[in-house]
């Protein structure tokens, strides 16, 4: 804990302008970044006896021991600078928002020749249209369905989109009246931009030009007799109005507004967000905070504001936001929003009338949303710290191992070995820390050699960096650590931020990770208090005999065996059985099987690469399209094979070089003999068609059968 007069600056050397400032802990993280219109009085608050501080206040300034700020122009400026850094450093002091990429919105991508109505999630992209969000897909889908019938604009993907028009039959929607079928050309392009546009224009609340048109069409087809069509324009009206109906008017004058609620306590706060266009609730989202620092009602809906027009531009800001309290001072937030709208944006309290009946709705869904959130998480907390402390006592750890580690080693066959590290943090799952390994070091396969070499590179870098720094170094390439093995991103890369992306879609959210000089996040957090093995007394004694090598003897360490679930310590004969019923034993049991999950798809992916490798892979200076324009023009690359060398210059951008150069590659490449599909009984050209085996435990081959039965015998 430090002393804030250790680095309290000089009186005098706080200039009285407004600006930015960061605190920074021992490491260099920063840990808390604020405004201020006068940076002398705002920091002069946080240099006083520490008696007079709120407990959270004087936690950060105790944690801190160096404090900087930024000068700039104007309290405008100061936000906008305030946001981005909070955006890229995530210190762990400031308010932050749950983020809400995942909501839903119904998108109409007007930036396509033929503009298609989906589903979307995540950042907006340019010459998007968004309405929403909504609380659910299957809202939209709902939405979208009833409205097809007036306004029949495509919704089918690109690739559908594209068979459709090789063969010249739509899909289904085309058939029955629900798409206007421009893949096949029944509607011109421009046609249907206009028809999506009126698609764009109902959703976004000008809704009566549509049903009074359809009801004088309605009224024409049947003063003419045209029963049938008049019945279908009878329909379609009804699908209006239903459509309509989904979304009541709460505000009679068609106002376009965002209303924002707060409920809060001693400890966290909740948000929740109506958005209004046209009069109508068009969408609701919310989220929920801690209160890791002394915060009044108007700065959370400062924040608030920060994180809902942080990235939007034009109509996305509404003109009128309406909030339970105003920010102090409100004058530059309310000149930041209008910069963003790029026109006047009013920032007020409702006083009366529909309006502040409509707050107190949105009021109501964030004390509710408050007290949901307080109810499963003080059920999650009781389980998680009952689990921490069972697996403690089941191991003799001095504390509840707050930060779990745990290793996984998969292959197949002993090909495409790898390793996975996955981290629990308070018992849940800390994915933007998480980490994937390649074994190069050998080959063939050995879980206990894998194993110890994964512990010996994970912990090697740890100290080295520890020694000299402190923390780790920046840009460290992943094969420098230790021979034979490296740290990859799904693509098979090292990362180049230290980052893992995921090969399975997941999202990996940045948290308080450990920082570069700069506060960034970097590849590792802190050591664990525990070390997971997924394994036995070989895997258990390996990962400690790495740990001895290195002269750490602070770590637990512990492996989970699959086969009856006991839990083996190093050095023990016996292992240690948890209750079936154990809340630790459960929580190991999730780490062990995330890291499984998080190396054999790894581990599949490695695999699917390999058999999609082609003899042309190795050619020197042969891009992907020409290797494409070769393939197209032979057929195979056993026609490629036998063709000449004359006949591969024939190729257009193959010269005579690189086609001397292909020849030579794949005479070098010969297969030794064909490969053969045993599902189909089809020769495959460049696979080998030995059965696969794996084993499951060292030298115990296991034959591959089935699919399913071979991933059930992956490790």
């Amino acid at each position: 804990m430090a002393d804030p007069s250790s680095y309290r600056p000089r009186p005098g050397e706080i200039p009285d302008s407004p600006g930015v400032y960061r605190f920074r802990d021992e490491h260099r993280r920063v840990i808390y970044v604020g405004k201020a219109k006068s940076l002398r009085q705002r920091l002069a608050n946080y240099f006083q006896d520490l008696a007079n501080l709120h407990p959270r206040t004087r936690t950060m300034v105790t944690t801190a021991a160096s404090v900087e700020w930024t000068v700039v122009s104007t309290e405008v400026e100061a936000l906008q600078l305030e946001y981005s850094w909070i955006k890229e450093f995530d210190p762990r002091f400031n308010v932050k928002y749950r983020d809400d990429k995942s909501y839903p919105y119904l998108a109409v991508t007007m930036n396509e020749e033929f503009p298609r109505v989906q589903v979307m999630r995540g950042h907006k992209k340019k010459g998007v249209r968004y309405f929403g969000p909504y609380g659910h897909a299957w809202a939209i889908r709902d939405t979208v369905d009833l409205l097809l019938r007036v306004f029949p604009v495509r919704t089918c993907s690109a690739g559908v989109f594209k068979n459709a028009a090789r063969t010249g039959r739509p899909c289904l929607l085309g058939y029955i009246g629900k798409c206007s079928a421009p893949c096949v050309e029944r509607i011109s392009p421009e046609d249907h931009r206009e028809l999506a546009e009126e698609f764009c224009d109902f959703m976004a609340g000008r809704t009566g030009t549509y049903l009074r048109r359809l009801e004088r069409q309605m009224a024409d087809a049947a003063e003419e007799m045209e029963y049938e069509r008049a019945a279908r324009l009878r329909d379609d009206i009804g699908a209006l109005k239903k459509a309509m109906e989904k979304s009541a008017v709460v505000l009679a004058d068609a106002t376009d507004a965002d209303l924002i609620a707060v409920a809060e306590d001693e400890l966290e706060a909740a948000v929740q967000i109506f958005h209004v266009r046209g009069g109508r609730v068009r969408g609701q989202r919310g989220w929920v905070t801690d209160k890791v620092e002394e915060i009044t009602t108007g700065a959370l809906v400062e924040h608030a504001l920060q994180q809902l027009y942080g990235e939007e531009t034009g109509d996305a800001v509404p003109k009128e936001v309406l909030v339970p309290a105003l920010p102090d001072p409100v004058e530059p937030v309310q000149q930041w929003l209008t910069e963003r709208r790029g026109s006047g944006v009013s920032l007020r309290i409702p006083q009366r009338g529909d309006k502040k009946a409509l707050m107190a709705t949105v009021e109501r869904n964030a004390q509710q949303a408050l007290v949901l959130h307080k109810t499963k998480r003080a059920s999650d907390l009781t389980t998680r710290s009952r689990a921490l402390e069972e697996i403690a006592e089941a191991l003799d750890l001095d504390s509840a191992p707050l930060r779990i580690e745990c290793y996984d080693i998969s292959h197949l066959q002993g090909d495409d070995v790898v390793a996975s590290m996955v981290v629990f943090e308070d018992g849940l799952a800390r994915k933007s820390e998480y980490r994937r390994f390649q074994i190069k070091g050998f080959a063939g396969q050995d879980d206990v050699r894998s194993m110890h070499e994964v512990i010996t590179r994970r912990f090697r870098r740890y100290l080295a960096e520890k020694e000299t720094t402190g923390e780790w170094a920046d840009g460290q390439d992943a094969d420098t650590a230790g021979p034979g093995v490296g740290d990859v991103a799904s693509d098979g890369r090292p990362p180049a931020d230290g980052r893992v992306v995921p090969d399975d879609g997941e999202a990996l959210v940045d948290g308080p990770a450990l920082k570069d000089d700069d506060g960034r996040p970097k590849r590792f957090a802190y050591p664990p208090q525990l070390v997971v093995v997924d394994g036995g007394q070989p895997q258990v004694a390996a990962a400690q005999r790495a740990l001895d090598e290195l002269g750490i003897d602070d770590i637990a360490v512990c492996g989970l065996a699959k086969r009856l679930e006991e839990v083996w310590l190093p050095g023990d004969d016996d292992p240690v059985v948890l209750p079936r019923t154990s809340e630790g034993l459960y929580l190991l049991q999730r780490v062990r099987d995330e890291a499984h999950r998080f190396a054999i798809t790894y581990q599949r992916v490695k695999r699917a690469k390999r058999f999609r490798s082609s003899p042309l892979d190795d050619v020197p200076g042969l891009g992907e399209t020409r290797k494409q324009a070769l393939i197209k023009h032979f057929g195979s690359v056993k026609k490629l094979r036998a063709a000449t060398i004359d006949q591969i210059c024939e190729v257009p951008g193959i010269g005579r070089k690189t086609a001397e150069t292909v020849a030579v590659a794949l005479a070098r490449a010969t297969p030794a003999a064909p490969a053969v599909n045993t599902a189909t009984g089809e020769i495959m050209e460049d696979e080998h068609g030995a059965p696969e085996t794996t084993t499951d435990a060292p030298g115990e081959p296991v034959t591959a059968g089935t699919p399913d039965e071979r991933r059930g015998q992956e490790r």
